[in-house]
């Protein structure tokens, strides 16, 4: 591992009044950062901070952890687990970012980066980017609810102008918010197009809040390329680190992994989702991680397909074992069609 990468994200980062450990962190991905990824992740280390799944904000002042299906999470991670939260009335946000301080979680997300057409039609998410005025207000009511952290998460926009993402880095900025993670592609954009990385420069050269680069960082040399192209002071890995859980430890130098890493993580977490959600839940969330854990295959297609079927996690386990029994041949980077 490149120690010069390793040096830069172990370095300490300040975000509002509080330090996190380090620059790589799990970004924001519903239905994949759930309470058992992030048990798996955290055996492994690595990484400065972890994001919760998105939680509707209307429902989340009342949500029961032991119930719900994304408010919940160990108390072993509290003190740096961001919680993110969706909804487009500045008040529903605000009593549901007090819920989360009142936990005792590092800070509170704001989502302004889903694009799903659900949460858009209910004027959250992305579709606040259109409304610039109206997603400062979200901002500025989470800001005066709580002294914990606020963070936010968004996009270009909905037209691909560095410009409007500039603009809405400074209306954050100045609603209050204590760190940015920025993804440069438009709203209605799913992945057809790559992230421009030149607008995240542009993001970081306008504000004093640190600002977390995401997007298409697919390998450690990527991770380096972003940092020097952007200046960015942190990296927000999504889709790569469902992949591979242990890519915080290893681009950090803390791994070096090997080629049973593999096997183990996807039976590691078999056995964690067992021990988080009940069994529908759990070979749901297992399917989901499956599609990106195999494009690290050479014939991952084989394997999705299989798991897609699996009754019940005892069967995902035993396909795993069978699969990993006839040594596979590894990728030495994921196919990135299983990430679309």
């Amino acid at each position: 591992m490149d120690r010069h990468l390793a040096d830069f994200l172990n370095r300490p980062l300040r975000i509002g009044d509080r330090w996190i450990p380090g620059r790589l962190v799990l970004a924001p991905m519903t239905d994949l950062g759930h309470v058992a990824f992030r048990h798996l992740l955290a055996e492994f280390g690595g990484y400065g901070l972890l994001w919760s799944e998105m939680v509707d904000a209307r429902r989340l002042p009342t949500e029961n952890p032991a119930v719900s299906n994304c408010f919940r999470w160990r108390e072993a991670e509290k003190e740096h687990l961001v919680f993110q939260i969706v909804g487009h009335d500045p008040q529903q946000m605000a009593m549901a970012a007090r819920r989360i301080q009142a936990e005792g979680f590092f800070g509170v997300d704001i989502n302004f980066g889903c694009s799903v057409q659900a949460i858009c039609k209910k004027g959250a998410g992305a579709a606040l980017l259109r409304e610039p005025s109206r997603a400062e207000a979200v901002v500025a009511a989470v800001r005066r609810a709580v002294d914990c952290p606020v963070l936010v998460k968004y996009r270009t926009g909905w037209q691909d102008d560095p410009q409007l993402a500039v603009a809405l880095a400074r209306r954050f900025e100045a609603a209050g918010a204590d760190a940015l993670t920025f993804h440069p592609r438009v709203a209605p954009d799913r992945r057809t197009r790559p992230p421009r990385w030149s607008y995240i420069a542009a993001v970081k050269q306008a504000v004093t809040i640190p600002v977390f680069g995401n997007g298409n960082v697919f390998s450690a040399a990527a991770c380096q390329r972003m940092i020097e192209v952007t200046g960015c002071d942190g990296v927000a890995v999504g889709r790569m680190a469902i992949a591979r859980p242990w890519l915080f430890a290893e681009w950090t130098g803390r791994l070096t992994p090997a080629p049973g890493i593999y096997r183990r993580s996807a039976l590691r977490l078999i056995d964690l989702l067992k021990c988080h959600f009940e069994p529908g839940r759990a070979v749901v969330r297992f399917r989901r991680f499956a599609r990106y854990f195999a494009a690290n295959l050479r014939f991952g297609h084989s394997l999705c397909r299989r798991l897609a079927t699996a009754k019940d996690l005892d069967a995902a386990a035993e396909t795993v074992e069978a699969f990993f029994d006839a040594s596979p041949e590894l990728t030495e980077s994921p196919n990135p069609n299983f990430f679309h």
